[in-house]
């Protein structure tokens, strides 16, 4: 009996091997990412998040069978969860996010773009309101520094995972997001959209997912 149970695992895992496919991804993302498919990640932004200035573009190749599910979680820097940066400086602001995405097969045929059809979950919003960018001594969770955090869902980023009730991803020009640090040395699809959550500036951390058949 062990010897049948161990022969059907390895024929499991064979079957799967010969079914996965190679895909490369391109991600720009400002300032922050990590891509996860089925829950592994795959890819993480090599630039630090405290990194000023951190946006850029990252290139990179993974195998997985389909259909299968891309999460992202996607970060704008934040000194603390007043949401703002430079605090204290003359520089005192809300920061900006935006990402962009595309995966192509071995044949280089796009399978998956970066646009409305993602479902983007805040889970960090700040500061509540925006006047708090003008304050001379933010403190989170103080008059207009107000701040709202959410857990991240278990198993978000998995198959069978039920996100009927995530919001569509928000999307927006490159006028409003003004990509830097690698955008233009990509070849994007002409359908791959820069996405973020409902605003560039109070929408501090981002989880995005998408079902790709």
């Amino acid at each position: 009996m062990k010897l049948v149970t161990i022969a059907a695992t390895l024929l499991s895992l064979s079957a799967t091997a010969l079914t996965a496919e190679p895909f490369s991804a391109d991600v720009w993302a400002d300032n922050w990412f990590e891509m996860r498919v089925n829950g592994t990640q795959v890819a993480e932004d090599h630039v630090p998040i405290t990194t000023e200035r951190s946006f850029n573009a990252e290139s990179f190749d993974f195998e997985v069978e389909r259909p299968f599910v891309v999460g992202f979680i996607a970060k704008d820097f934040k000194q603390n969860d007043t949401g703002l940066e430079y605090i204290g400086t003359r520089r005192q602001q809300m920061g900006d996010g935006g990402i962009i995405l595309q995966i192509k097969n071995a044949a280089g045929d796009t399978v998956a773009v970066s646009n409305a059809d993602w479902q983007c979950l805040v889970t960090h919003t700040a500061p509540l309101d925006k006047s708090c960018e003008g304050d001379k001594n933010p403190v989170a969770g103080e008059g207009a520094c107000g701040f709202e955090t959410k857990a991240e869902p278990a198993g978000w980023d998995q198959p069978g995972f039920d996100a009927s009730a995530w919001p569509k991803a928000d999307v927006y020009s490159a006028r409003e997001v003004s990509p830097k640090g690698g955008y233009d040395r990509i070849d994007w699809d002409p359908d791959a959209e820069l996405i973020w959550g409902p605003d560039l500036e109070q929408s501090n951390t981002v989880l995005c997912r998408l079902v790709v058949d």
